[in-house]
């Protein structure tokens, strides 16, 4: 009896033994199938990642990293199609970057082209690359306003061939750059959760790679843009006198200082003949590349008229008349402009709304300042600045010095928040001018720089000295 119970015992322990071993077996199985499933996803991912790398350190083109990005997560995921969204720059529509040949459409598509078409798939394909996606409107626009990773059906995007898609965000510093999305063949398995898990990680690699390239694209851009304004620095250069005139009975010395790359300040000696020299300083508002492109189209309008007439006014009003209609309305031009004669040492100047130019005396050391009516180039027509634009007519004896400037000297701030203001100015004219126009120039800018104890920098600075010998 006790023998039968001891066998029935051993052979429902056996039995235990056995199941358990079966599971054992099983699980471990599907222990390994998983683990195997889990390799195969990290090596994807790992070549993925590798694609990406590799295409930065070759420079590779955006259009080819963009679509090195969708066809790998195609091919990761196991998929038969997929679509890459870039946000544009004012992030208000989301644009095809890149979509693979035969991709379902993930934004809605005008009924004629679903139910009309003679090439349906063609149509399908050309319309999706150029149309953007709207906030809202379709799995793309859903996807970009919700921020959300998600499966969907064939139903919820409007295709035959697919029975699944997997769409998301792609995420950068709480910045949504785009949507990927990725449909699977229609004889496939629909995405699962675990394959959403996958997607996330693509996702966020592709988030970071197009930051990166955003980054690149910024630093070559400002790279190209550096060297444009460099030429254009040089091109400036050029126009501007690069020596001080030769011209009997007088000296002169001039400097111009730019706040940004190139400057909005212009100045020029113009023989007129072989006893008369134009003299011109001009400040056009605002500062940087727009108002150094107007200072140069004002030189070769000024050159061109400068020996139309006699009267510096006339000239003015010449240089008004061309340069108005081209000429925007928030952008004017302010001018000073003399005529010095050897002959008879008399100046002729006009003023076209420019800081009024200073004028040191010898005999007393006392300044005047030469303040003839005018008003600003570019504002008006012709009708009003033709009226209000004058001559005023002076000489010059031995030793005199006329100091033409623009406002960035005497508008220069000092930490104080003060401005340098025409007084210092004066005051270094009078130190400096009995020792000739050089050193006037070198003395205003050591002293506007030691005033605002930093490069002269706040604004385009002009100077220009001339002194009667």
């Amino acid at each position: 009896m006790w023998s039968f119970i001891n066998l029935a015992l051993f052979v429902a322990a056996l039995s235990a033994l056995v199941y358990f071993m079966v599971r054992a077996r099983r699980n471990s199985r599907e222990l390994e199938r998983r683990l195997t499933e889990l390799e195969l996803e990290e090596d994807h991912v790992f070549d993925f990642l590798h694609g990406i790398g590799a295409a930065f350190s070759e420079g590779v083109r955006s259009s080819e990293l963009h679509r090195l990005i969708v066809e790998s997560a195609v091919r990761i995921m196991d998929g038969a199609a997929g679509a890459l969204y870039l946000a544009n720059k004012d992030c208000t529509t989301l644009t095809p970057s890149f979509i693979t040949p035969g991709c379902p459409p993930f934004v809605t598509i005008p009924e004629h082209l679903q139910t009309h078409a003679a090439n349906k798939q063609a149509s399908l394909d050309s319309f999706q690359q150029l149309q953007p996606a709207v906030s809202g409107e379709g799995l793309i626009g859903e996807c970009w306003l919700t921020g959300q990773f998600r499966t969907a059906t064939a139903e919820e995007f409007s295709s035959g061939k697919s029975n699944s898609a997997i769409v998301g965000p792609l995420i950068y510093r709480h910045k949504i750059l785009g949507v990927l999305a990725v449909a699977n063949g229609g004889e496939s398995v629909a995405f699962s959760d675990a394959d959403l898990k996958v997607f996330r990680t693509i996702a966020e690699q592709s988030a970071f790679a197009l930051y990166n390239e955003a980054i690149y694209f910024d630093a070559g851009e400002k790279k190209l843009l550096d060297r444009d304004l460099e030429i254009a620095r040089d091109i400036q250069r050029i126009l501007l006198p690069s020596e001080a005139p030769v011209f009997d009975g007088y000296g002169f010395s001039a400097l111009s200082i730019a706040a940004r790359h190139v400057s909005g300040d212009y100045f020029d000696y113009i023989p007129l003949t072989p006893h008369r020299l134009g003299v011109a300083i001009a400040d056009v508002s605002g500062k940087g590349i727009p108002a150094s492109l107007i200072t140069a189209m004002c030189r070769g309008v000024l050159r061109r008229e400068a020996n139309e007439s006699p009267l510096p006014s006339d000239v003015l009003r010449r240089v008004n008349r061309q340069l108005y209609p081209d000429i925007k309305e928030d952008m004017f031009i302010s001018m000073a402009y003399l005529i010095l004669d050897s002959s008879s040492g008399r100046v002729e100047m006009a003023r076209a709304g420019h800081d009024a130019p200073l004028l040191y005396r010898a005999s007393t050391g006392e300044v005047e300042k030469l303040s003839p009516k005018g008003m600003a180039l570019g504002i008006d027509s012709g009708e009003v600045f033709n009226r209000v634009c004058t001559d005023l007519s002076f000489e010059m004896e031995p030793g005199d010095c006329i100091l033409l400037y623009t406002d960035g000297a005497t508008e220069s701030l000092n930490h104080q928040g003060l401005e340098y203001g025409v007084e210092r100015l004066i005051e270094a004219l009078q130190s400096a001018a009995p020792q000739g126009a050089a050193q006037v120039v070198n003395c205003v800018a050591d002293e506007v720089r030691n005033f605002t104890g930093t490069d002269l920098k706040h604004d385009d600075i002009t100077l220009i000295a001339i002194s009667k010998k």
